[in-house]
């Protein structure tokens, strides 16, 4: 019972997938490790969708799983409440990855991106399916794009 905890928490330690908070960083460390990049716009103390795909998807064990085998994942987010604002760099860093990849202002949109920024697909809003699904729809996309 103790190795099975032991493996549980190892697993789960070696799964987390960490968000990356600088963009430029994300392109390097994806070329270099030959992943892709998995940007999403949130609004993580206003909008509901938002709330929801990252505790329903991004916090999923599969997907998690899948990501850190395959992506390199970034988080522009856009707080509306004063004690959640960003640091100045990492704001106008957001802003800046919004004019380019979501002009039209949509929460939550994700963007697949390859390791030098080029769009591969984009979800508009909350995925229609379950993680498990959502996570083999981008480890495909993945798979055809290395």
């Amino acid at each position: 019972m103790k190795n099975l905890l032991l493996i549980a928490c190892y697993l789960l330690i070696t799964s987390f997938t960490a968000w990356e908070p600088n963009f430029e960083n994300a392109k390097k460390t994806a070329k270099q490790d030959h992943k892709l990049i998995l940007l999403n716009f949130s609004g993580s103390d206003w909008c509901g969708p938002c709330i929801r795909m990252h505790k329903e998807i991004f916090g999923d064990a599969a997907f998690l799983e899948m990501a850190g085998k395959n992506l390199v994942m970034v988080n522009a987010d856009f707080p509306r409440s004063k004690k959640n604002q960003l640091a100045p760099n990492v704001k106008k860093q957001n802003e800046i990855l919004a004019d380019s990849y979501n002009a039209s202002g949509k929460f939550p949109y994700t963007v697949l991106l390859n390791a030098d920024g080029k769009v591969i697909k984009a979800w508009d809003g909350l995925p229609d399916e379950n993680a498990q699904a959502f996570a083999n729809e981008v480890k495909q996309l993945c798979d055809a794009n290395r």
